[in-house]
Parts: structure tokens; sequence; C-alpha cells
């Protein structure tokens, strides 16, 4: 090979079968990546059950590199000279939004959140809300208004540990490493180097020895996320179990108090109303006991309920109201006297505004010399009727089916969580242990394949009951190419919207969803299918209004008919109703999502086997190639970019016939002709085979170089550039079962193989996955704002491609940068931005497109079965790398 990498870390020149040398040349780097993160911990106590796969941190580590985010001050001069109406247009829409009409801008160039290093995994099923606790065990993000977060760290919200000896408090802390400057009657300042966290979502164990005295505590955090489960999945609760081991030669009463603030350290916390009342429920020879706190706004009320299991060695005691301000010291005082709180009965009085109120928990037992025990913590919130920013309908979520939408569930939700979580724990255990026991899988893969998934509750996600009088495509009926008013799949399990990113108010960005997709339709492949129909009914509708798009300063209508749109809307608005929140492009004219509906269409059909919904998702198909069609402009069976950023890189200009668009178009080509063939339509699969056997011929001709897919044809200084995404429609045939069906199996190997000796190798010493675009001589291409990051979920795709060819070591390598990059070097865990750059600079934390980690999972799968088979018909030829 002639073209090499002028910085790659392995030998120049070497042959292609070696990269698993330069895998072990590197797997130091990994290891002491991984080591750094627990270098400050003099514990060496491992606490009870915590797996060794996962992301370990010591309390007390710090991360070295602080990254900005993305500001307009970060644009190139040229890039600036290109975008400057942009940025007016966009200035004055911005000043209209927040300045006039109060609202919150669906994407803020203007106050990008700043990055907090501090992020640990979510707590609660999907789409009931989520709370984030932080790494240090802080109560630190919330997104209890569907879609909207704020964050906030509370820092009453604690857990405190009373170690009492023959009637003595010998020993009484607060289990968080901060020294805040409020409440100060309470023992703070816990030394994080006895503590490590230990995340495998959707578990979370903290292992705290205590300096001096002989005990060991875990935490362990269960939240009821389990795939293929549609009814304990959707709980807004999660349970906490702490393992006390006594190594002392006496034994201790050990309590542990549990205090939680009626909020979200929002400001309606003051708003007066809130009140808490303490509650017991015995139900199938269980107790449960606990406190209410009753969050009383105007909009979208809650209840939180902090909750413990009443056994006959327990006690469960509680303070129903306590003022989170002030020194605080006549709630400390209350436990270290006895171990256990005042338990008064009756509600406290509602709040006046201006002042907040926080409630306790205490749940005490004896643990005997040398022996082990256990105490039951449950934190649940209750809001099963919620309305988005329009506060136009109501909508009610997925859980109310089994508890209710009477707002007063709170104690049942808690007594089930503190009477199932085992078997929570045993069917998550069930689906994990056999990647975690494959040992020819790197740790690093095990931790991001799991932890990844913290978007898909985290992501801002809604999973609500279909109302009704709901018609999911705007009475446009089968007959007519629409869709029932009313699909079965979606009548039974519900909607399910989750947002672009946590900073990038969209939800279901549909040609994002195309990348984080595969973690739904492998997990919960009905709500996969369900937004599929979602976006299947919005095909057909239109909606008329004119509206300034920002890009090109342009109006055009919102929605037009026969195309994919952007998005199903803003939770600040009304989502499902009022679609493509997005408006810096008319989308209309993009080239990519009419193609990634079709290819998911076929590639959910190949893995579900679902014939209702191929036959419901065929007119759709037809419907939206029909529109696509339009953009061959010359004939040659291929469509073109139309000269701007008409794609999901929206800021990458891109003209004529191009890898990506055109690589996808002959993927959706493919897939038709399946889909006719499986419908019976003849002729719909004469036309498709058409379009494609000249579409190929053309693709070939004017994209394909000798060494990889040309950027694109149009012959401007830049269009030779290595893109990583290239291959983004081959690797979704792939993924659906098909083999060689649009691409030349050797062009696809040389493609993928330059870009990993170019995005990947050449870029930051292969450390950091693989830049968007390269150019041929081994620099990134910077003539646009997106070329030169990299997209963390466009590289865990391009791993997944590389893993369907046999190019297992480069796939793992690719996807491997990524990983560290961002869960040990930069202190981004469980907010997975859309991007970084090799230096300074990240975009959009939080991000969706990461979930596509799970097609490596299915690669993976799929090339396990493939050797399996091989391996029984005797065929055991190499697959050559």
């Amino acid at each position: 090979d002639d073209m090499q990498p002028p910085r790659a870390s392995c030998p120049q020149g070497m042959a292609w079968a070696s990269v698993k040398s330069c895998a072990d040349m590197t797997s130091e780097w990994g290891e002491k990546s991984t080591a750094d993160l627990m270098s400050r911990c003099v514990s060496k106590e491992m606490g009870q059950g915590v797996p060794k796969e996962g992301w370990r941190i010591c309390l007390a580590h710090e991360f070295k590199e602080k990254r900005k985010p993305f500001q307009a001050k970060d644009v190139s001069l040229s890039n600036v000279m290109d975008h400057i109406g942009l940025g007016i247009r966009y200035l004055k829409w911005w000043y209209k939004k927040t300045q006039v009409e109060k609202k919150a801008p669906f994407i803020d160039m203007f106050r990008a959140l700043p990055l907090r290093q501090i992020y640990g995994a979510p707590l609660g099923g999907i789409g009931g809300g989520t709370i984030t606790r932080g790494w240090r065990g802080e109560f630190c993000r919330w997104q209890l208004n569907p879609g909207m977060y704020h964050y906030k760290t509370v820092i009453a919200n604690q857990f405190t540990v009373c170690l009492r000896r023959g009637g003595q408090t010998v020993y009484q802390q607060v289990l968080s490493v901060e020294r805040p400057p409020t409440l100060q009657g309470w023992n703070w300042g816990y030394c994080g180097e006895y503590a490590f966290y230990h995340a495998l979502y959707p578990r979370a164990w903290t292992v705290y020895q205590l300096p001096g005295q002989n005990v060991t505590l875990t935490c362990r955090q269960i939240s009821p996320v389990i795939p293929h489960d549609y009814q304990d999945s959707s709980l807004p609760a999660a349970v906490f179990v702490w393992d006390i081991e006594n190594k002392n030669d006496y034994a201790l009463d050990v309590s542990i108090m549990f205090t939680m603030v009626n909020g979200s350290g929002h400001k309606d916390d003051k708003s007066g109303g809130h009140w808490n009342e303490p509650f017991h429920l015995e139900k199938d020879g269980e107790a449960v006991s606990g406190v209410l706190l009753h969050h009383c706004t105007a909009a979208n009320p809650y209840t939180l309920c902090i909750a413990a299991r009443e056994q006959a060695d327990r006690e469960v005691s509680h303070q129903t109201a306590f003022s989170p301000k002030g020194t605080c010291s006549g709630l400390w005082s209350d436990l270290i006297t006895d171990g256990r709180l005042d338990s008064p009965t009756g509600s406290s009085p509602p709040t006046q505004k201006g002042e907040k109120v926080a409630a306790a928990l205490a749940v005490s037992c004896s643990v005997p010399a040398h022996k082990l025990n256990s105490l039951e913590f449950c934190l649940a919130w209750d809001m099963p009727r919620i309305t988005f920013g329009s506060r136009e309908r109501e909508h009610v979520r997925r859980y109310a089916r089994y508890f209710g939408d009477k707002g007063d569930a709170s104690p049942s939700l808690s007594h089930y969580a503190l009477t199932h979580y085992k078997q929570w724990e045993k069917s998550i255990e069930e689906w994990q242990r056999p990647i975690l026991r494959d040992s020819s899988l790197p740790p690093w893969y095990k931790s991001a394949l799991f932890n990844e998934l913290y978007f898909v509750a985290d992501g801002g996600t809604v999973w609500t009951e279909l109302s009704e009088d709901a018609d999911v495509s705007g009475g446009v009926r089968s007959e007519d190419g629409g869709l029932p008013a009313q699909p079965a799949l979606v009548k039974e399990y519900g909607r399910f919207a989750y947002l672009e990113g946590q900073e990038y108010r969209m939800y279901n960005t549909y040609d994002v969803h195309f990348y984080a997709s595969f973690a739904l339709i492998m997990l919960w492949p009905k709500l996969a299918l369900s937004v599929q129909y979602d976006i299947a009914g919005t095909v057909v509708q239109q909606d008329p209004t004119e509206r300034l798009h920002l890009m090109n300063g342009r109006y055009s209508p919102v929605k037009t008919k026969n195309v994919v749109p952007h998005d199903i809307g803003d939770p600040d608005d009304e989502p499902w109703q009022r679609l493509n929140a997005y408006l810096i492009h008319d989308t209309a004219d993009w080239k990519d999502l009419n193609l990634k509906f079709v290819l998911q269409v076929y590639r959910d059909f190949h893995l579900t086997q679902d014939s209702q919904y191929l036959q419901d998702m065929w007119p759709i198909c037809q419907a939206v190639m029909e529109s696509e069609l339009k953009f061959d402009q010359d004939g040659d069976g291929l469509i073109e970019n139309s000269g701007y950023a008409d794609q999901t890189y929206d800021g990458w200009t891109v003209t004529g016939a191009s890898a990506y668009c055109g690589g996808m178009w002959l993927a959706s080509l493919c897939v038709m002709c399946k889909m006719a063939r499986l419908v019976d339509s003849e002729e719909a699969y004469q036309r498709y085979k058409d379009l494609l056997e000249r579409g190929s011929a053309a693709f070939d001709k004017l994209l394909w170089n000798g060494k990889y897919y040309n950027y694109d044809s149009s012959e401007r200084a830049l269009s030779n550039s290595v893109m990583s995404d290239q291959c983004a429609g081959h690797w979704f045939l792939r993924a659906s079962g098909l083999e060689e069906e649009a691409f030349p199996k050797e062009k696809i190997r040389r493609a993928l193989k330059s870009v990993f000796d170019l995005n990947v190798m050449s870029f930051s010493e292969g450390h950091m996955g693989a830049v968007n675009g390269m150019r041929p001589e081994g620099v990134p291409d910077r003539s646009s704002v997106q070329s030169d990051e990299v997209w963390i979920g466009v590289v865990y795709g391009l791993a997944a491609t590389m893993i369907h060819e046999g190019m297992l070591e480069e796939g793992m390598r690719t996807a491997e940068g990524c990983y560290r990059t961002v869960w040990e070097r930069l202190g981004m865990a469980f907010q997975t931005p859309e991007a970084y750059c090799e230096r300074s600079i990240y975009r959009s934390l939080a991000y969706m497109r990461p979930l596509s980690v799970w097609a490596m999972q299915l690669a993976l799968d799929r090339s396990q079965r493939d050797n399996t088979v091989r391996a029984k018909t005797g065929d055991t030829d190499e697959i050559e790398t």
C-alpha cells in the first residue's frame, strides 16, 4: 500500500495481518488509562458483590484535562465568512425566543453547559423521568419535567452512617466528600481516598471503608432497566441496598439515614404549598414505610418518596419535615442520640413561599462481630400525568397502566420495588452474564456497551400511552398510503421519544436515531417499532406553515408531505403535534432522512420477522423513495447532494454524488428489492433493481479512487477527503444479514483499511477514535466545523462495520480510542458528547448517537454465529484481514 500515514503509531509499512501486534503494543496505554482513575485509592477493601467489569473511579480522583464547550468563537475565520448570515439570523431568533417568549431555545449556542466531570448512573426506569447521582454520591441532574433538564446538586440529599457500640454512638458521618457552606451541624468531608464508585448500568456500587472503624459499606444502586420487559422497565423508582461488613471482634448497631429535599433544586422548591407525610403500607405479607414529599406545582406536580422495608430485626424511623438550611443540627443530634429518628405522626403543614422542606428516613440493624448485614431503601417519584411546554395536551406515562394515574402511586411503587428488585437483578445478570464472561472481549468494551445505555432512560425520555383521540397518521388511512389511526403495536406498547441530546432538545431526531436505534431494536424492539410507526405516520402528513430557516434565510414549509421529518418536536412545545423543532436547514431537502427510514424498516424486519410491520411500512417506503428520486438530477440512477450541508453532517457541505448519501441510496435500493419480493411486487422489484444496477455503476465511476470512496464528486480541492462514515449504507446491509448486494467486498475492505490507516491511526496516535474527515496525506480535513471532529456514535458504527468485515482488531482499536477519551480522560462519563476535537473542545453533552455501540454487539453476535456455522460445515478458510 503506497499510502502510508505520516504519524501512525504502528511501524511504517507494516503488513495488515500484524495489526494485532500493534494492538498489543498499545494495550499498555489502555491499562494505564483505566488504572489512573483508581490511582488515589488507599483502601484495599473490595466491597460486597462488586463485579470486575464496568467503570471504576476513586472518590478522590481529579480529571487533569478540563475541556470547554464549542462556542461561536471556536469557528475558524474562513468558516465564519461562510456562516455570517446564519449567525445574524440565529442571534435575532435566539433573542426573540429567550427574551420575548421566555422559552428555552432548542439549541443554545450562547449558553452551552460548562463541563462538570461528576456524573454517575441515573436512577429510574425508562420514560418516567430520571434523577442522576454523581459518582461521588450527589443527587445532581434532574429530568422530572419531561425532556427538560436542570443541573443542581441538592446538597441535603445524602446518606449518613451512624455506628453504635454498647448503647453509645462511636461514629457518625455524612457519606460525602463535600464540605458545603450550609448544614454545618453535620459531619462532612468524608475522605474520598477510602472509597470508590463502580458503574455497570443499570446498576452501580459505591464501596466506603470507614477509616479507623473496621467497617466497610457497599451501597448498590439498582434501576429497573430490563431488556424485553415493557412493564417494570417503565417504573420511576430505584433501590439502594447497603451491605455492612463488621470486621471488629464486637457487635455494632448500624443506622443509615437517607435525607431528601421536597423538590429538585429548582426555584419552584420555594414556591410554597409543598408538604410531607409519613406512610406505612402492608401488602402480601410485606410492609414498607417511609415519607411522601408532595411537590405541588401548577404544572406537572409530583410526589417523591423515600421508603424502607420493614423486617423483624430492622428498625425504621423517620423525620417527616425539617428545614434544609442553617446548621440543621437538630436532625443530626436526633440520630446521634440513639441511632434512630423521632418518627412524629401526621403530615407537615404546607410550606410558605420562600421556604423549603426536607424529610429523613433511618433504618438500623445490628451487625455481629465478623459478620455481614444489609439494609434496603427505595426512592420513587410519581408524576403520572404530564404536559409539555405548550401545556396544550395532557399525556399519561406508561407506568400508570400498572400503578394508576391519580398521583397516589408512590407507596405501592416503593413496595413493588422493594419486593421485586431481586427479580430485576436476576434478569439483569442473566442478560449481562454471557457478554461479561466472554474472555475474548476487552474490559473497556464491556463497560462501554452497558454504561452507554444510560441514555435510553436519561435522554429526556418519555414513554406514554397512546391517547384515545390520537391519530398517528393525521387521518391518512392505509388504503390511501397511510396507516391505521391507532396501530395495534403502538396501542399495546405506547409511544416512545428520546432527545437528540440533553443540550440539543429535539425528540426522536431521525438522522441520529439511525445510529442509536441499534440499542432499541436489540433490547426493546417493540419501542423501536413504535418509533417507526410514529415516524411513518408523520411522513404522510404536512404542515404548510411557512417559517424562516436560519442557514439559507429562506421561508419554506415546516413539514412537506412524503418526506421523513427531522424530529417530532421540542419538549418545551408540543411534540408529536408540532414536528421539526430544528430550523437551521429545511430538512425536506436533506438526502439522508428518507433513506435512513427505508434502511431501518428492513433491518427491523430482519431482526424481528414482524410481517405486519413490513406490510404497514411498505407503502410509506415507496412514498419516501419516490420523493428521494427527484435528487437524481442527471438520471444516472444515483442521487446527488445539493451543494450545502444537506444531511446529518449539517455543517459539512457536500456537492454531487457522495460516498455517504450515495452509499445509503444504493443500500436503500437494495433493501427495496428485498422488500418488493417479500410483498410480491415484481414490478417494484424490477424498477428498483434497474436503478440499483445503474446507480452502482455511477457510484463506482464517480467516487472510487482505488483506495476508498471520495467524499464527493464535486472535484473541489477537498472532494477526495477520506470520510470515516463512507460505508454507512453497507453497514446497514450487513446488519440486515445482507452481504455483497450493493458494494464489492474487496472495495469495502480496502476503504475500511484506508479509514483505519488514516482517520484512526494517523489521528492523535490512534488513541482518539476516527476523525470524521482526513486528507489522503494524513492531516485532518479542516474545511468545515465538523470535518475535523470525532463523532463518538459514528465511530462505534464504523467499528461495527469493521467487525462485520472480519476486521475485529481494527474495529476494537477504533472504538477503544473513543471510550477511553470520553470515560477515562475527559471525565464525560454518563454524558458522552456528540463530538470532540483533537484538542480543547467538545460539543453537545449527553447525546443520543453513541447508543450505536450496540451495533458492535450485533456485529460480534453475527460473526460468532458465522464462525460457528463455518466450523460446523468445515469451511474454515481464514477470514482475510
